[in-house]
């Protein structure tokens, strides 16, 4: 009798092999973005509804925001967001439980406030995306076809969540250990390890495209006599407070990297000569004028000689192109033929 009872509470085989390629599809990539796809493909294809969407948590904002949806509304969604603790899915990050509303039930939760702008909801599943380390987004399927409302289904969206917020950690995980490796530790700016990479791409991009590229060789001026006089302490700090400078001072496609030392490098993609001149001088001019109030009450100020290089002009090799800013900026440094040099 007992072994019947086991058998007849046996899942279905057909059930385990479906978990099973959930399982596997959710755990075949660190790629945040293609892991949220993958959830929302598994959702599409087990229940029929009018609206499928997966918001992530900004944590700092308190926020949740469409990170993919279906039901064509994608594009609509991008810009919304929705606070914690607000409508189904505020409500649902908030307490780390599932929401199911059926059509017959009014609930207040169901007005409020974005996806409602878009279509009426009538009912609503909600999951979280609950993993070890709390909770990172929420599922919503709105407005489920009649009879999607079944013991089955709601098992499988549990799954589908529980296996989803394990990947979605992994992927989190692996990004910042990805980061880590191309971040300098004292300034937070990329390494040149990253530089050497990111401008190799972009060297070819531009052969290929024919897309014009920028590059600032930025060295500080008299460096060593700030480690000298107040210590290594507070030249790393200053070393960090104008990495941090120059990355406010950059546009927002370009991008900052610590060199070595006290030396810097902006890349300034699809950037010409004259723009990428223009460009270098302000942002000099900008981080001369900065006065950085230190930890232990001093303020000091920076100078810098910059050099800038341009491809194809001079060169399409990594090392070229680097080379030809380096040896501009040694020269401002060496003659004193001014701040900047671009030719």
């Amino acid at each position: 009798m007992v072994m019947t009872n086991e058998t007849e509470a046996r899942i279905p085989l057909e059930d385990l092999l479906v978990f099973h390629r959930l399982a596997r599809s959710l755990t075949a990539s660190f790629d945040l973005d293609t892991i949220l796809r993958t959830i929302l493909d598994h959702m599409e294809r087990l229940i029929e509804a009018e609206l499928w969407t997966l918001l992530m948590l900004d944590e700092e904002k308190q926020e949740l925001y469409y990170a993919i949806a279906g039901g064509g509304e994608e594009s609509a969604l991008r810009d919304l967001r929705v606070k914690v603790g607000e409508g189904v899915a505020g409500w649902v990050a908030q307490h780390g439980e599932t929401l199911i509303v059926p059509e017959s039930v009014s609930d207040p939760r169901l007005h409020a406030p974005d996806p409602a702008k878009l279509r009426k909801v009538r009912s609503v599943i909600a999951l979280p995306l609950r993993g070890r380390k709390g909770t990172h987004g929420v599922i919503e399927i709105l407005n489920p076809h009649a009879g999607q409302l079944n013991d089955y289904t709601i098992a499988f969206l549990h799954i589908l969540a529980d296996h989803a917020a394990i990947a979605i950690e992994n992927a989190n995980d692996v990004g910042r250990i990805q980061q880590l490796t191309i971040t300098d530790d004292t300034t937070g700016l990329f390494n040149v390890r990253h530089l050497y990479d990111v401008l190799a791409r972009e060297l070819d991009r531009g052969h290929k495209k024919g897309v014009p590229l920028g590059l600032a060789f930025l060295d500080l001026d008299r460096f060593k006599l700030v480690n000298d006089e107040h210590g290594h302490l507070v030249g790393s700090e200053l070393l960090a407070r104008a990495g941090q400078r120059l990355q406010e001072l950059s546009r927002p496609h370009d991008m900052c990297f610590r060199y070595g030392g006290d030396e810097f490098v902006i890349l300034m993609p699809a950037t010409g000569k004259e723009a990428a001149i223009e460009q270098a001088s302000a942002l000099h001019k900008a981080l001369m004028t900065t006065r950085f109030h230190m930890k232990n009450g001093l303020e000091l100020t920076v100078s810098a000689s910059v050099g800038v290089s341009y491809a194809p002009e001079d060169g399409t090799t990594v090392h070229g192109v680097i080379g030809a800013a380096d040896t501009r900026m040694y020269d401002v440094k060496t003659n004193g033929r001014g701040h900047v040099r671009g030719a």
